[in-house]
């Protein structure tokens, strides 16, 4: 007689992905003046997410040159994890007190860097701000680590509430993990300032706790010197972190999955414990990164021609961005401080349900949170979106009254 086991009868249903939901929807609607703000990739004034001319040349460097695509090892490619660690604290090499371990994106960095924490302190928090990138909570939390959080945001939501961040950090127990968003901050496009990034140093080395820095937007707010300088101010003060590295939006290359998680400790024997369990950690994971996508971003960073073109593109897509702040910022007063925030993201105070009404009467397609992406506008589309989300901005004094010309609702 045939038994069956059913296997995953005791699985909990899970929610679907809610921008996977909105992707869905927009593709469906067939009004040709929708608009995209849901989705986190850059896109050109033209609206495409183009391949940058720098990734194109280095593909055709590999293509040309590549001689296997044998296993490099859990460790994945160094010489693209000591280049990326340029990058991000201006030294030449990785040295003594840092490991660089190549990562699919800056997820899979955040993933391990989590389940070494729950190797080493498993009873350690996690301390997370409130709003924050929706997918930080959840990594840790599968780690089996208790996620803790702390208020971000001041009450208008245009800036950080700062002394109550630290207020509530007074909380933190030595051997806590704290998250920081490196740069320009994913969903309000906020950024410490150097005296805050020095206060939090201070805070951390005090009370012993460790900072676990999220740097996934490097040179897309002020530039790629600039958006270092806060994990630089941490690395130097502390004597250990982490920091996780995502090339998916400087580099353009999203689905390639490219990554590193940095390792930094204050002494040799502790930097080799940790080097040895995150090593185990990944190949548990993922066994060999894919090499791909890390490849092109070596090739370019080690070539001085493809460097050049590359920081020449990226500073052209960090001026579309604050051309488009600029101008939202101008268009109402509600609208002003997009213009103080960096990086692709700001997010509106718009309760979910106007936000449900401007996607039907409008096409505006955002999560319900409010977070918009800054790329997702254009000279074309700018104007008709200020129209469509100001009648629901909180504070908004203007003429609310329908208009004979306004768009139609349609189901999508």
């Amino acid at each position: 007689m045939k038994v069956s086991s059913d296997a995953f009868a005791g699985l909990q249903s899970q929610k679907p992905d809610a921008l996977l939901a909105l992707i869905a929807q927009y593709r469906a609607d067939p009004r040709a003046d929708k608009i995209d703000v849901g989705v986190g990739v850059y896109r050109s004034e033209a609206g495409d997410t183009p391949v940058m001319r720098a990734v194109k040349d280095a593909e055709a460097v590999l293509l040309s040159e590549q001689a296997s695509k044998s296993y490099l090892g859990a460790e994945g490619d160094q010489r693209f994890a000591q280049l990326l660690w340029q990058l991000v604290s201006g030294s030449n090499r990785l040295g003594t007190r840092c490991f660089g371990l190549q990562t699919p994106g800056g997820t899979g960095a955040l993933r391990v860097g989590a389940e070494l924490l729950a190797r080493a302190r498993p009873d350690a928090r996690v301390w997370i701000g409130e709003p924050t990138w929706p997918n930080h909570a959840p990594i840790f939390r599968e780690a089996g680590l208790q996620v803790r959080t702390h208020r971000y945001l001041g009450a208008t939501g245009g800036d950080i509430d700062f002394d109550a961040m630290v207020s509530a950090l007074t909380e933190a127990r030595a051997g806590d993990m704290l998250l920081l968003h490196g740069c320009c901050h994913n969903p309000t496009g906020t950024q410490f300032s150097q005296e805050q990034w020095m206060a939090l140093a201070g805070l951390c080395l005090q009370r012993g706790i460790i900072p676990f820095i999220d740097l996934a937007y490097q040179g897309l707010g002020d530039g790629m010197e600039e958006d270092a300088q806060g994990a630089r101010h941490m690395l130097a003060a502390v004597p250990d972190a982490l920091l996780a590295y995502s090339c998916d939006k400087n580099f353009a290359v999203y689905r390639d999955r490219v990554g590193a998680l940095f390792i930094h400790s204050g002494t040799e024997s502790s930097l080799e414990l940790a080097r040895t369990n995150a090593l185990t950690i990944a190949r548990s994971l993922w066994s060999m990164p894919p090499d791909h996508g890390a490849a092109v971003v070596r090739t370019i960073l080690d070539n001085p021609a493809l460097r050049t073109d590359w920081e020449d593109e990226l500073a052209d897509m960090r001026r579309r961005l604050q051309i488009v702040r600029q101008g939202l910022a101008s268009a109402d007063p509600l609208l002003a401080p997009i213009a103080t925030q960096r990086g692709l993201f700001s997010r509106l105070p718009i309760h979910a349900d106007a936000i449900a009404t401007v996607r039907r009467t409008h096409g505006i397609y955002m999560p319900a949170d409010g977070r918009i992406n800054i790329a997702g506008l254009n000279q074309t589309n700018l104007s008709r979106f200020v129209d469509g989300v100001l009648p629901h901005l909180p504070g908004y004094r203007g003429n609310s009254a329908s208009d004979p010309s306004a768009p139609q609702e349609v189901s999508a």
